[in-house]
């Protein structure tokens, strides 16, 4: 048992006078130390069990000693991602150049009401296209192209690739390369 002993205020000090010994106070400490213990016990293991997480990036290598070589893809797989500032996004379906029937820019939010909804949307209809198609393999399926602009912050990165990721995108990629179509989105978005 822990206890806390206060001086005695006893009678041998200056004077002649005999005062009655007091008996000190005892404190009993042992909850005290009790609830210290569990709590260092608790942020201890709080702490050990939520670790960072961290999700794979794959980076291509610093110097491409080969010639560039372009891969075709099927425009009916891909979706453009375009970032902008003040969280603001754009989205289309295909190439700018020539989007798919009904896959003209449009804007979004970023979570589950917003571009969320319509990667799973698209997750699904690709994965179907390319079950019918027999020149694709299974796991072939939506190729998320995005492209942040020079005013897009990080955390809007950060948040679409927690996008990518809570949907199952297969293939993503980020890209700085802003075509002239694509900067009128852009400055659209800026106004």
């Amino acid at each position: 048992m822990a206890e806390l002993n206060t001086g005695d205020s006893g009678g041998k000090g200056k004077g002649g006078k005999v005062r009655s010994k007091k008996s000190g106070a005892k404190v009993d400490l042992t909850a005290m130390v009790d609830l210290a213990f569990l709590l260092i016990t608790f942020f201890m293991l709080t702490t050990t069990l939520s670790k960072p997480q961290s999700m794979d990036l794959g980076l291509p290598d610093k110097e491409d000693k080969g010639p560039k070589t372009d891969i075709k893809v099927d425009q009916k797989r891909t979706m453009t991602i375009i970032l902008g500032d003040n969280s603001q996004l754009k989205w289309f379906h295909g190439l700018i150049t020539s989007p798919e029937p009904n896959g003209a820019p449009q804007s979004s939010t970023y979570g589950k009401e917003g571009i969320r909804k319509e990667l799973l949307k698209r997750v699904v209809s690709v994965n179907e296209y390319c079950k019918t198609r027999p020149n694709y393999k299974d796991g072939d399926g939506l190729i998320v192209i995005i492209k942040p602009t020079k005013k897009a912050t990080y955390r809007n990165l950060v948040d679409i690739l927690d996008e990518m990721a809570i949907c199952k995108v297969p293939t993503y990629a980020i890209v700085n390369d802003i075509l002239p179509e694509e900067q009128k989105l852009v400055d659209e978005m800026n106004k």
